[in-house]
Formats: structure tokens, C-alpha cells, sequence
């Protein structure tokens, strides 16, 4: 396990980075819960007849595990997952009418009946609660862990503040709460790391919160993008079997990410693709 910080690409886009936002939802039905307690963090409730979602085994000395992309053994299968991002400051530019929230993504998804994975982070869940508990209760959907704020876990990650080393476990467990608090059940024990940012210290910070970490082998652009076909095209250019792509769900910052979807989704299913959540992904890949 190399200690060297991994980073996102288009998070090059250093100066813009605490802009990225994201959101999503509208009304949707009752669906299964998640994890079962002896998978998840004790703040993330499940049905008890709710199967256990996969997770990785821990690495070497309890480093939280890494998942970057299923197996090709799996089958042409490909999870697309959002990021809802929000950080604590942001509060006062949704209250002056900033759109963090994007509900036409996720009606679009429902529509072309896409299962997906939004990682979210506690201060999202508590801005738009109704949205939160809509996504985490429609079986279509499951919510993962983005943070609670969106500070950095490392200590250079694009100009993001940092979460402090004792601080990083209670920070996931103060999300989770968040979750349950807004009426989410289909929460899984799976964490992306903001900024895509982290360290072998950051790894062994979160051991306690008993998840696993996940990144991706597919990066959409969509972060501040306009052009929806170009978006479009680097995802269906870089999707391979087993892959995993990162999105974003924000009006605001991620504008063209519901237009690229309406033609990644018929062009990857006229491809024979079949779009799964992470935890289905998760599970192929450890069968494989």
C-alpha cells in the first residue's frame, strides 16, 4: 500500500473545487434498507431481513480497503455514481437561491430505470432532508458516505480544509447520522474520499468506521463542464467491463451532467452494458 496521495483529474480545477456541489432527488417509493449491523457503522440502520452489502477486507495492520472498479469476469456491467457535494460555509448561497440539488438527474435516472450510487455528505443530507430521504428509500438508489463536510483527508487536497486524523472516523459516524436523521434507509458502509485525496494515515484514521473506500476508473468531467456531448464521450470512451464512473449531481457546478446521461445510458445498453450500484459491483468483483 503506497502512502503517495491519490487525486482525481478533473479536480485539477483547484481554484473552483470548493464550488463543487452537488444534489439530487424528488419523490420516490419505499424501498429496502441497508447494511446489517455487522457490516456498517452503528449509525447506519438496516431492516433485519436486509442482506449484509459486500465489503472488503481490511489491508494490512486495519487499513480501510480500497475499491477502484468491479471485475471484467463480471460481465459487461458498469456502476455509475454521483457525488453530493456540500461543505458547511454553503448554507447562506442555498438560502440566497443557489441550486445545489439537481431532481431532473434523478427523474431522469428513474426514467431510463438506471441503479445508482450517490456518495453524499452529511451537510447535503441536512440542507435538503426530503431529497436525501427520497434517493436513500427508492430501492433504485443507495446512498454511500462523502464526508460529512467535505474537508480534505489529507493534508493536500486542492485548498480543501482539512479533517483532523482523530477526527476523520467521527466524521464519517456524523454523516451516517445525518442519513438516518433525514429518514435514508438504503444506506451502504462505503466512503469516497473528498477530492479523491488520501493517505496510507488516512486509511488507518478511518478503520474505526469500518468501511470501505471507493474511487473509480472512470473520470466524466462533468465537474464545471458545459458541453454535455463531450461529457458524454469521455465516459463512454474510458467504460470498460467492471468499471466505475464518478459524477456529480449539482445544478450549480456540474450543469450538462443530466443531458450527458441521456446518451451514455442508450449508447452503453446499445453496447450490452448493464448498470449496477457499487455494492452489485463490489459483489462481482469479489467472485471474480
Amino acid at each position: 500500500m503506497t502512502s503517495l496521495v491519490r487525486k482525481v483529474t478533473f479536480w485539477a480545477l483547484a481554484p473552483l473545487l470548493p464550488l463543487c456541489l452537488a444534489g439530487c432527488g424528488d419523490a420516490a417509493a419505499p424501498g429496502p434498507a441497508g447494511p446489517t449491523a455487522a457490516a456498517r457503522p452503528s449509525s447506519a440502520p438496516a431492516a433485519p431481513h436486509s442482506p449484509a452489502p459486500p465489503v472488503l477486507a481490511p489491508g494490512p495492520g486495519g487499513l480501510t480497503p480500497v475499491f477502484t472498479r468491479g471485475s471484467a469476469a463480471g460481465g459487461k456491467t458498469v456502476a455509475l455514481t454521483f457525488d453530493a457535494d456540500m461543505t458547511a460555509d454553503q448554507g447562506p448561497r442555498a438560502a440566497n437561491g443557489e441550486r445545489f440539488d439537481n431532481p431532473e438527474l434523478i427523474a431522469t435516472l428513474r426514467r431510463l430505470k438506471v441503479d445508482a450510487t450517490v456518495f453524499m455528505t452529511g451537510r447535503w443530507a441536512e440542507e435538503y432532508p426530503d431529497q436525501a430521504k427520497a434517493i436513500g428509500t427508492d430501492p433504485r438508489f443507495e446512498i454511500a458516505n462523502h464526508s460529512y463536510s467535505h474537508h480534505a483527508f489529507t493534508g493536500d487536497c486542492y485548498g480543501l480544509p482539512r479533517v483532523d486524523g482523530e477526527r476523520m472516523a467521527a466524521d464519517v459516524r456524523r454523516a451516517f447520522d445525518a442519513f438516518k436523521a433525514a429518514g435514508a434507509r438504503n444506506t451502504v458502509p462505503y466512503f469516497r474520499f473528498p477530492g479523491g485525496c488520501y493517505d496510507d494515515a488516512a486509511l488507518r484514521a478511518l478503520g474505526p468506521a469500518k468501511v470501505t473506500a471507493v474511487q473509480w476508473d472512470v473520470v466524466s468531467g462533468d465537474a464545471f463542464a458545459t458541453d454535455a456531448d463531450a461529457v458524454a464521450e469521455q465516459v463512454l470512451d474510458g467504460v470498460k467491463p467492471g468499471s466505475l464512473v464518478v459524477m456529480h449531481c449539482t445544478r450549480s457546478a456540474a450543469p450538462a451532467t443530466e443531458r450527458a446521461i441521456r446518451r451514455i445510458v442508450p449508447e452503453l445498453r446499445a453496447r450490452g452494458y448493464r448498470f449496477v450500484k457499487v455494492s452489485e459491483l463490489m459483489a462481482g468483483a469479489r467472485r471474480g
